[in-house]
Parts: C-alpha cells; structure tokens; sequence
C-alpha cells in the first residue's frame, strides 16, 4: 500500500479534505442528505433494440459488433432536456443522476478523448449532456454524473484478458487507459462541473491498479464540492446499495438505487411495473433508515421516456408534495418496535412522523413514547386527531400505549403520514 493510498484513505475515514479550499464531507453532504429523492436515468444506445445496457455483449447474448450497431439507431430526435428536467422537479426528486458513460464505452458528450460519442457516432450527432445540465441548473436541481470505470469497448482496456490482483500484462497498454479515463473526468468536471460523480465497475481491479487514491486526489482538485459514490474501491462519501432494501441501513449516508420494473435501461417487452404504492412504500423505508432513493428511469432511444414511468413520476410527485415536510430535511426515524410501520424525525427531534404502511383497520399504535403530545394531525391535509394513552401506571417507568384513531375518509390513496407534535425531543423507553 503506497503513500498516497494510505494518505486519501486517511483523509476519507476522517472526512477531512486533502485540498486547500475542500469542504469537510459533512459540509459536502448536507445537501444530499436533505434531498432524500433522486432520479437516475440510463439513456444509451442499448434502448435502440431494448436490451441490457453493456452486459448483453459482456456476457455473450449478443455479439459486440451486434451491440454496436445500435449506433445507428440512436438518434435523440425528440429529446426535449427541458421537459425532462420538468418531469424531474414535478416528482419530488432534488437531484438527478444520467448516465455519461456506461460499461459499452459510449459517451453522451462530445468527448475529446477518442470517437466513441452521440456527437460522432451515433445520427443524434450532438452532445446530449449539455443541454441536460444548463436545465437542470434553471430548476435550481443537483446534478449527478455516472461514469464507469469500465470500458469494455476501449482498445486498451483488457476486457477479456483481465488477471487477478496483478497488474495487467502490459503496464504501458493499462496506463493509456487510465490517461484516457482522467481526460474524460477532468473534461466532465471541468465542462459541467457536477454536484455528484456516481461511479460503477470498479470490481475488475484494486484501489491500487485502479489508482483510487490518485483518481479522488484529482476529483477534489477540480471539484472540491464534489460527492462521490462509494465504488471507487470503497473511497467516496455514501454507500449505493443496489434493488434489495437493506434490512439494517448503512452506517452514514447511503442511497438506494431501484429501477421501477426489472431494466436500468428501456426494454419494450419489460412490463413488470412495481405500482406506485410500492415505490412509495419502498421509499419510506428508505426515509425511516436515513437514505436516499434514487429511482431509476429509462428513456426511448428518441429520447421520450415511456408513459408507464412519466405515470409513476407524476403520482409520486403528487404525493411528495403532500408529505414534503416528511420527507426533506428529515432524518431516520424511531427504532423499529415502538411501530410498526416506518418513521422520520423533524431535524430536531420534536416531531415524529408516522408513514402507514396499510389503510388503518382501527387505531394506529405507538408504544414506549415518553414524551408528552401536544397535538396530532393528518399531513398533507392537517386534519386534527384523536388519541389516548391506555396502560400507564403510576408506580411504573414504562409509558403507557398511544392510541391514534385516524378517520378513513382523511387518509391518502397511496400513504397517509400522520405527525405528531412531541413536548421536546423525541424520548424513547427502551429497556
């Protein structure tokens, strides 16, 4: 282990900058951990036939001359950056994450490094990224870029004759590539100057012939502002769990990356949809652990985006801005227990959001709550409620049971939340 890997390392387990200038990751962070939504779009030219993105040719479904055929199918003809940035704020979401480049080596701006790009390569003949950002930043919404490691198209790039924690056989060959890969990362820093960089496909080598350390070095040189993802061999500031909920979130900031059928990508014959009411729910857990949800789109290779995903957008949007003081600049909720369904807290402690899981069948249930409540209301609506409290006894520590009767007519179509005014910061009996 070099000097410089131990040296980055250093400064990434105790979240102090290595430039002069670099916030302290928490400083970095504050933004994302209050959007608690972002939306990821894989956009590429595997839309065209509707296939998996780079992986189809990697693992043998198609040929890579196959693959890349679908250059000439890609034409953005009805892109519209505007309306996409639109869609974006009307969901809810606060950030955005598209895909610049992913494992197949196409690039949607118009790189200088080499000719493998929608400006040279494809009928789209433009730089697609552009536009995307300068719309972005009218919404006043954070911008994200993904960019693989990866590049399983690049002639110096050892995709089929890779080897285990060495150094590939031509060190001269590797280090072209890693040329390459910083000239397209300085040029998406320097040109767009991202809020996030959200990377990928760091497994097929180590932090040291990935030059890890060397590569944040860089990153916060250009950028010191910048958040990274956690795949750059475990350096970067949040964790990326993939599809599967964690059943115990990770430790600091994290974020949930889920695709809202079974593709990053667009694949016509993909119908298996989750319902808004499962993203929603999915959501909440992922609010009650303290994460982000990045919610995966996949536009048509025209670049319309299908009306099954617009639909989705459209009704989480609706219910984002109904919940929205639930939802931002909250943090995790109680432990699980004391209900049963999942929770937030306001930043400071002194209310408690209640997300119910099912339409209450009865009274909604909260126990071990030590904490007076000065006042209970429907969110989104305000609608005052009812409670008691059963079970306390005098000569006992442990509180009694709060009981919540919630009017059927006043709940949500998707998720009511309910809020609850506590008398100082949340206090919790746990034995």
């Amino acid at each position: 282990m070099n000097r410089l890997f131990l040296a980055a390392l250093t400064a990434a387990l105790a979240g102090v900058g290595a430039h002069a200038g670099e916030a302290p990751a928490a400083d970095r962070l504050s933004w994302f951990r209050e959007a608690r939504l972002g939306i990821f779009i894989h956009w590429g030219i595997y839309a065209v036939d509707g296939i998996d993105e780079s992986w189809s040719f990697f693992n043998g479904y198609v040929s890579h001359d196959d693959y890349m055929a679908q250059l000439d199918g890609f034409t953005a003809e009805h892109y519209d950056p505007g309306a996409w940035a639109k869609l974006i704020e009307q969901s809810g979401a606060r950030y955005a994450v598209l895909t610049t480049k992913h494992h197949d080596g196409v690039a949607l701006w118009n790189t200088q490094q080499n000719d493998l790009s929608t400006a040279k390569a494809t009928p789209a003949r433009r730089d697609l990224l552009e536009p995307f950002v300068k719309e972005m930043r009218k919404r006043d919404l954070r911008v994200g870029l993904y960019y693989s490691h990866l590049d399983w198209s690049h002639p110096d790039y050892p995709v089929f004759t890779r080897t285990q924690r060495r150094y590939v056989e031509d060190p001269e060959r590797w280090d072209r590539f890693l040329r390459f890969r910083e000239g397209q990362l300085r040029e998406l820093a320097t040109r767009f100057r991202p809020d996030l960089f959200w990377f990928d496909g760091d497994w097929e080598f180590d932090a040291e012939q990935w030059q890890s350390a060397a590569l944040v070095d860089s990153l916060r040189s250009w950028l010191p502002q910048v958040i990274l993802n956690s795949r750059i061999n475990g350096f970067g500031d949040y964790a990326t769990p993939e599809q599967g909920l964690p059943i115990s979130p990770p430790e600091g900031a994290w974020e949930l990356c889920l695709t809202m059928n079974d593709s990053w990508g667009y694949q016509e014959n993909d119908h298996n949809y989750k319902t808004p009411y499962q993203i929603i729910r999915i959501f909440a857990d992922v609010l009650a652990g303290g994460g982000n949800l990045l919610l995966d789109i996949g536009p048509h290779a025209d670049g319309t985006i299908p009306p099954e995903q617009v639909d989705i957008l459209q009704q989480l949007g609706r219910w984002t801005r109904a919940h929205a003081e639930a939802i931002y600049g909250t943090r995790a909720g109680i432990p699980a227990g004391h209900f049963y369904g999942p929770t937030t807290l306001s930043a400071d402690g002194r209310i408690l959001y209640l997300f119910l899981p099912h339409r209450p069948d009865g009274p909604v249930v909260v126990k071990g709550l030590k904490n007076s409540v000065d006042r209970i209301r429907i969110v989104g609506n305000g609608t005052k409620l009812h409670s008691q409290i059963l079970g306390k006894q005098y000569w006992s520590p442990v509180p009694g049971i709060l009981y919540i009767d919630v009017p059927a007519a006043e709940t949500d179509p998707l998720m009511t939340v309910l809020a609850l005014q506590l008398h100082g910061p949340v206090d919790l009996h746990r034995e």
